[in-house]
């Protein structure tokens, strides 16, 4: 018996241990994941067996580097494998819209309903999953009525948000205020969202973003401006640097302060797998081969590559 209760003990230690390191493992690839390492992080991924943890993992890596299709079936692994974690579900339906958004639209449509499906099944599991409810949000917000869309049903999700997440909530309000061409109201949405955020950074970008849709240029200097400015008190708010540069990108303006976003959140310590890192060099590049620095685009470039081999555009040349 005493052998026995041994070889039991010792079994149970070594399954513990080997519980410990996989633990260490996700931790690791999770690491990399945000770095925007992301053959670092596959390469951990790859080494350890089946789990719901690793295959949202996984999911998360692939939706960076845009591979749609690998991402949604390792996200639906996750789900097969744990079907109670709303967090499982949220990425599920991030990953199937993404899939949406390309589709044909027959395969659109069916895709449209799985999302929302996912997106509720998230809140379902749990009601103080703010990022899966603003997720259902949006997706109310911006979808059509055959698919389960509606501007009612994303006003009553921003209700609820007003006490998990009231900065998300007013940036809610403000895409409906927007899809009823209610513009004034939109941008006084987009303005309290940074009043009440803990980081106000990350909403000036979103109010830069308005601000370029309705061309109010002028206004859109003034929220970049102090976007940057919250994002240097801010050691938490380095998206924000990548998504104003994104919006001064897409209105071809002030490319040298885009530029400098840019190469500032490369610098911090605060990346994110919302903003990958590949990306953000590779974005840079495109930025100085249009200052005229060749060589400096090619050296951003080979970054991108570094981090994210399998990364589709960052594999062209810089024109």
């Amino acid at each position: 018996m005493r052998a026995a209760a041994g070889i039991l003990a010792s079994g149970l230690l070594w399954g513990a241990v080997g519980l410990s390191a996989m633990g260490q493992s996700l931790a690791q690839a999770n690491t990399a994941l945000q770095a925007g390492e992301a053959d670092h992080a596959l390469a951990l991924l790859k080494a350890l067996p089946p789990s719901a943890e690793a295959s949202n993992l996984e999911c998360r890596v692939r939706l960076t580097l845009q591979q749609w299709n690998a991402a949604a079936d390792a996200c639906e692994q996750a789900v097969r494998r744990d079907g109670q974690n709303s967090n499982d579900h949220l990425w599920l339906a991030r990953a199937l819209g993404e899939k949406a958004d390309r589709a044909f639209f027959t395969s659109a449509y069916s895709l449209a309903k799985q999302v929302r499906q996912e997106f509720e099944l998230a809140v379902q599991l749990d009601a103080h999953n703010a990022e899966a409810l603003a997720g259902l949000g949006e997706f109310y917000e911006e979808a059509p009525s055959v698919v389960g869309g509606g501007l009612d049903k994303a006003e009553a999700v921003a209700a609820q948000l007003d006490t998990l997440d009231p900065a998300r909530a007013h940036e809610l309000r403000g895409h409906i205020a927007e899809q009823r061409k209610n513009y004034e109201a939109a941008d006084q949405e987009y303005k309290q969202a940074a009043a009440v955020s803990a980081h106000p950074a990350v909403q000036w970008a979103t109010l830069a973003s308005f601000c370029r849709r309705r061309s109010r240029w002028q206004e859109l200097d003034w929220a970049i401006s102090r976007c940057v400015t919250a994002a240097a008190r801010d050691k938490h708010a380095g998206e924000a640097l990548y998504d104003g540069a994104g919006v001064l990108i897409r209105a071809n303006r002030n490319p040298q302060l885009a530029a400098k976003m840019l190469e500032d959140y490369l610098a911090s310590s605060s990346k994110t797998e919302e903003a990958p890192a590949f990306e953000a060099h590779l974005r840079l590049a495109r930025l100085k081969a249009q200052l005229g620095d060749k060589a400096g685009a090619e050296q951003e470039r080979q970054a991108a590559l570094a981090l994210a081999r399998e990364y589709k555009p960052a594999q062209e040349p810089i024109h």
